[in-house]
């Protein structure tokens, strides 16, 4: 098994279901950061197929020919999501591949992504008013600089997150370096938290952020599904509190 191989969490670019109408999808890895060192993320999307078999597409990863032909195979592809700035490099393959889905933008993308988006996509900014708002709440936490967006599915009490929480295993990472960095980060497994960067973005939208998480926990989700690292399939509350016990206690 290769370096690469060993920092992401195969089978890749497939559908695997973890609830009734939910599935994942683990895609190859990305390499973001400083111009140097560059850290190994592993990427994962999440499917939601909701009433009349519309599919919610969140923080899209590689479009393969398989996995096109594993998408219609559920569903119809009717919202694609990115859900905060840094997630958006896949989303025109899919418009391209299913041009009558919307697509729903997270602030901050559009002066990101520059030219790599050739259009401009829907808003994702409040809370409500979205056709999938009987199947999914949608809770935007703002930041300075980053604002995410995070969906919970009622039917499965699964929470979405996608950089709120990261949890990269020490196993994954192939030099000493990388695991230091991600200690330092607090964003290790089995202690993933919001990385320490990211927090500097809601320094004064600390009693925002606070509000946000407890609404999670007021969702009391059973399992949180992350874009980075191990998801967590069990205890979602529990690790709720564990990740931000910086800013509940």
């Amino acid at each position: 098994m290769t370096a690469t191989s060993n920092a992401t969490y195969p089978p890749l670019n497939t559908l695997k279901r973890i609830a009734e109408h939910l599935w994942i999808v683990d895609g190859p890895i990305i390499r973001f950061g400083m111009p140097w060192p560059k850290m190994p993320f592993p990427t994962r999307m999440t499917i939601v197929r909701l009433a009349g078999s519309r599919l919610f597409i969140h923080s899209p990863t590689r479009l393969i020919s398989e996995l096109k032909a594993e998408i219609e195979s559920i569903g119809e592809p009717r919202w694609i999501v990115g859900p905060n700035r840094l997630h958006y490099w896949s989303i025109p393959e899919w418009r391209a591949a299913f041009p009558e889905a919307f697509v729903f933008l997270a602030p901050g993308i559009r002066e990101q992504a520059k030219d790599h988006l050739s259009f401009h996509g829907l808003p994702l900014e409040g809370s409500h008013s979205y056709e999938w708002d009987t199947e999914l709440a949608t809770l935007p936490v703002t930041g300075s600089y980053l604002t995410e967006v995070e969906f919970f599915h009622h039917a499965s009490r699964t929470l979405i997150l996608t950089d709120l929480i990261e949890n990269f295993e020490s196993g994954k990472l192939d030099s000493f370096a990388m695991r230091a960095l991600t200690r330092l980060g607090g964003v290790q497994d089995p202690d993933g938290k919001m990385p320490r960067d990211l927090r500097l973005t809601f320094v004064r939208r600390r009693k925002e952020l606070k509000s946000a998480i407890e609404k999670m926990i007021q969702w009391n989700p059973e399992r949180i599904i992350l874009a980075h690292g191990r998801w967590y399939e069990k205890d979602g509350v529990s690790e709720l509190r564990r990740a931000f016990r910086w800013l509940l206690d």
